[in-house]
């Protein structure tokens, strides 16, 4: 498998399909590459090069006791980027993938990066506070700790359906899809999903958007149960000078099904912009 070692000598576990402009995939919690195998094949049979990483935690990667954190997970990306000497790429990030990318732009600006894509993405601050009131509540996320804590193989095929919007009337429930968000969940090591949830909900990176100097495209479901629209999509549109921001309406966090579809033909649309 191909990897690479970090400075604290974690292994990081990559995908490297394709050749041409390179596009990097980020994944969400608590998930890994594989959640993003429909793009990959998408953009690499598209003329492109096509690359996912695990995040250490997760996945085939590393598990390492310490940097289940923001700054690291982009300093862990940094390293792939430098490793495979990587220009002009296109970041692309899902939900905390998404704070990876922001965090990456953020912290090493974009003289590798030629366009960033975040997608249903957790910036600017998942937390309610006082300055960030649309937020979700600290107990809502004292809950995902709890339940993965507590029987997370259970919690794993709960969390799946609202993920993916199958609890909403008329959803065509995938059983196959549910199974798959499973096994990839079920791979990540419990203190890495444990420090994950909370790099995911408290990191305010309102600063890193401020930094974006590239073309991005903010896309979003409007019926994302996860990641609330509210208090994410539409305040990072707000902080990137020129984002173009896409809300797809009724979509769930997930992508499945026509969403995945449509976000599909829009990523090569701004691919080849």
């Amino acid at each position: 498998m191909p990897v690479l070692s970090t400075s604290d000598g974690t292994q990081i576990f990559y995908k490297d399909w394709g050749t041409g402009q390179p596009v990097v995939f980020s994944h969400g919690w608590p998930l890994n590459a594989d959640a993003w195998d429909g793009q990959l094949n998408l953009a690499a049979s598209h003329g492109f090069r096509a690359i996912a990483h695990d995040r250490r935690g997760h996945g085939r990667s590393g598990q390492p006791w310490h940097g289940n954190e923001m700054d690291t997970y982009a300093d862990d990306l940094a390293a792939l980027l430098d490793t495979l000497d990587l220009r002009e790429a296109v970041l692309v990030g899902h939900s905390t993938g998404g704070g990876e990318v922001t965090r990456y732009i953020g912290r090493h600006g974009t003289s590798r990066v030629a366009k960033a894509v975040l997608l249903g993405a957790v910036p600017p601050l998942m937390l309610k506070t006082e300055a960030n009131p649309h937020g979700l509540p600290i107990e809502a996320f004292d809950a995902i700790r709890n339940g993965v804590a507590a029987d997370r193989s259970q919690f794993y095929k709960d969390l799946a359906v609202p993920f993916y919007g199958y609890n909403r009337p008329g959803a065509q429930v995938s059983q196959g899809v549910i199974d798959a968000f499973w096994l990839w969940s079920m791979q990540v090591g419990v203190k890495g999903a444990l420090d994950c949830i909370r790099a995911f909900s408290e990191t305010d990176f309102t600063e890193d958007l401020k930094r974006f100097d590239v073309p991005t495209l903010i896309a979003h479901g409007d019926d994302d149960q996860i990641v609330p629209v509210v208090a994410s999509a539409l305040e990072s549109a707000k902080l990137v000078k020129d984002a173009t921001l896409k809300i797809y309406e009724g979509a769930p966090h997930g992508l499945t099904g026509a969403f995945e579809r449509e976000f599909g033909d829009d990523l090569l649309a701004f691919l080849n912009s």
